[in-house]
Order: C-alpha cells, then sequence, then structure tokens
C-alpha cells in the first residue's frame, strides 16, 4: 500500500481530488478523481490514474459528505492507495493566514470567521474539513488559501477609499486565484520571465487577473470578495456599490436576494438574458444577447489588463489560464486583438492550435497559455510546510 497525499479543491457540488505519492521525492501525480453532486442522492465517483486513464465511474450507494468521503478513502484504497495526509483548498486566509497551516479545531474556528468574507466558498471547505475528521479522526489535515500569494502586495494596493478604521477591521482587497498564480509564476523563468511584469489572466467559471513582478503579486482584479473584478460566468465582477443600494431601496430586495442576484443571476448568464454560464454555449449561440455577453467579457478582460499594467509601471507578457484561457482561442484572439496598440501582435495558427506562444515572433510583447495546477501547487505546499 503507498501513502498518499490527497489534494482536495471542493465547490457546492462537486469534490474533485489527486492523490501524490507521499514519500517519494517530486511527489508525483498518482490518481486523480472528483465526486459529482458531492453529498448529494446519486453521487457520482471517478477515478482515473495519472495518465487520464478510467478506473472507476459509479453510483455511490449512500447520500451525504462523510459518506462520500467514505467511498473516496476507501476506493483509493482497493486501488492500492492509504490515505496518508489531505491538504484542502480554502478560499479565505484573511490577514492571518498566509502559508500552508495544519488544521485543529483552534484553526478552523479561526477560519470560520471569515465566513462573511467568502458567503458561498468557506461553509463548504470547512463542512469537507469536518466530514474528513469525523471519517478519520487521525488522518492529518492541512489548508492552503487562494488568499495567501496576494498576501504581501504594497499597501496600497490593498486598500480601499473608506475611512481607516474599516482597513484595520479587515474590509480590504485580498485577492483570490493565488493557488492558481502561483503555481503560473513557478513556471514563468521557464519562458524568461522570472524578472518580467507579466499579466496572468485567470479565465473560467471564476475570473480574475493578477500583475506578477519577479514572481510575486503586486495587484489583483479581486478584492474584498470573489464577486469583484472581471465579470464571470453567474458573478458581474465590479459594479457600482449604489446598484446593491438600489435593489434593496427601490426594489425591496433583501440580503439574500442581493447575494443570489450578486452570485447566480450575473455574469454572462444575465447579461445573456439567461441563455448560459457557459461560454462554450455562448461562442456557439447565434443569438444577439450571447454575443454581447462574450464581447462584454472581453472588453472587461482588456481592460483590466491595461489597469494592472499601469500598477507595475508596464507590461512585458501577458498569460492565459484556466478553463476558458486554455481552451477558447476565440476568447485569447479577442482580447490580444484589442491589445494591439500595446505591441501584442497575435499568431492566429499558433492560437487556434493552442501553442503555448500565441504572438508572432515580431510581436513587441508576447502572449502565452500555460495550463494552471492549482492540486499539484498545494502538494507542494503541503510537503515545503
Amino acid at each position: 500500500m503507498i501513502r498518499a497525499l490527497l489534494a482536495v479543491n471542493a465547490g457546492s457540488a462537486t469534490l474533485k481530488f489527486r492523490a501524490y505519492a507521499l514519500d517519494e521525492a517530486g511527489t508525483p501525480l498518482l490518481m486523480r478523481g472528483m465526486i459529482d453532486r458531492f453529498g448529494q442522492a446519486g453521487a457520482l465517483l471517478q477515478l482515473a490514474d495519472a495518465q487520464g486513464k478510467p478506473l472507476e465511474d459509479r453510483k455511490l450507494a449512500e447520500d451525504g459528505r462523510e459518506a462520500a468521503i467514505a467511498a473516496m478513502i476507501n476506493t483509493l484504497a482497493d486501488h492500492g492507495l492509504a490515505a496518508g495526509k489531505v491538504v484542502h483548498r480554502v478560499v479565505h486566509g484573511g490577514g492571518r493566514f498566509t502559508a500552508c497551516t495544519p488544521l485543529n479545531e483552534a484553526a478552523c474556528a479561526e477560519l470560520a470567521e471569515f465566513i462573511p468574507l467568502a458567503p458561498l466558498h468557506q461553509p463548504v471547505s470547512l463542512h469537507v474539513i469536518e466530514a474528513f475528521r469525523a471519517v478519520d479522526p487521525g488522518l492529518p489535515q492541512l489548508a492552503c488559501f487562494d488568499t495567501a500569494f496576494h498576501a504581501d502586495q504594497p499597501e496600497v494596493a490593498t486598500r480601499f477609499g473608506i475611512a481607516r478604521h474599516w482597513h484595520q477591521e479587515g474590509v480590504r482587497r485580498y485577492g483570490f486565484h493565488g493557488l492558481s498564480y502561483a503555481s503560473i509564476s513557478r513556471k514563468l523563468p521557464a519562458l524568461g520571465l522570472a524578472d518580467a511584469r507579466v499579466v496572468v489572466c485567470h479565465l473560467g467559471s471564476g475570473a480574475s487577473a493578477c500583475a506578477i513582478q519577479q514572481g510575486r503579486s503586486v495587484a489583483s482584479s479581486m478584492g474584498f470578495s470573489a464577486v469583484d473584478g472581471l465579470m464571470m460566468g453567474t458573478r458581474p465582477g465590479y459594479l457600482d456599490p449604489e446598484v446593491v443600494l438600489y435593489w434593496m431601496e427601490h426594489e425591496g430586495m433583501g440580503v439574500a436576494d442581493v447575494r443570489r442576484e450578486l452570485y447566480k443571476n450575473s455574469g454572462l448568464l444575465g447579461v445573456s438574458g439567461g441563455i448560459s454560464s457557459d461560454m462554450r454555449d455562448l461562442l456557439a449561440s447565434p443569438l444577439p444577447a450571447a454575443r454581447e455577453a462574450v464581447e462584454l467579457f472581453c472588453y472587461r478582460t482588456t481592460r483590466e489588463i491595461a489597469s494592472l499594467a499601469a500598477a507595475m509601471k508596464g507590461l512585458d507578457a501577458v498569460v492565459f489560464t484556466a478553463g476558458v484561457g486554455e481552451h477558447s482561442a476565440e476568447v485569447r484572439g479577442r482580447v490580444l486583438s484589442q491589445l494591439g496598440w500595446l505591441g501584442f501582435e497575435l499568431d492566429h495558427v499558433a492560437n487556434l492550435s493552442h501553442y503555448r506562444q500565441l504572438t508572432t515572433a515580431a510581436s513587441q510583447r508576447h502572449a502565452y497559455v500555460l495550463a494552471t495546477d492549482e492540486e499539484g501547487e498545494m502538494a507542494r505546499q503541503a510537503l515545503a510546510g
């Protein structure tokens, strides 16, 4: 039986996991999997080897998160892997958690204090941590944080233009998708960008952009919450706060109504008039509302790249990553075409072929597409600690 480090990335309806060799140098990937409809009736467990060859694809007999986690651990054991340690992706670490941290009751109690800052994400992570503890109380658990990569941003990049006491009480810009950005940052030296000024665009259902200089976060599009910044699948991104006040004062919407509007009804889904939150569906649709949603997504991404370039006082390269960033040549092409004035010359063949470099050899500045690896970054941080 091989001892495994489990990197767990829990969402509201899915739990993605990867198993790495805990006692081998380099922590090689052994298996990967997902539980769809996590914690619900009819949950599906899928397991594949490191190369993606399917090993399991079955419906779980019992409902609930604890039953699903027990099934995952038992299934891995059936394939020769014993869970020796688990590391969780936790969205919010506030200003306190800036490195991979062992989880005990005190740490979990502190993380629960950040639920108001990430009301849809933080509770899920804490429930999954508790479910692992219930299934195997002796299994060591750690957490890595999406906010940690941005913890050393310049003070000016973290402030809102509000009274100082609010900043001191934690109302500030944090930034998210940090595990993705840390993963990409490790790949920049191989492109000759170790000391460069780079904007990385993490474009997916959740989307953000980050200014990275000399491998460190300088500024980020996301702020106090994961709603801020770029338009996303169902989230609006930047929004005048007076809109929220208008909804509450003139439309009679309560806090729950506003939160649902911000997290579930906006973004690509809202702008397209309910056609879809999935970029693939919108690109395939002939409807004007779908075209407008795509156009706005690309426009907002382009504006944010220019804004982040200003934060670094220049720009050397752009990197696209995550689901849309890695797979949508159409979105990448639109964004880079709008950045032509900055010296980006798109290589259309390279873009359509999903080559690593997307710009021509003669381009003044270059753009790249790189695969993110959040779970691999979690494993590295867990073992480094």
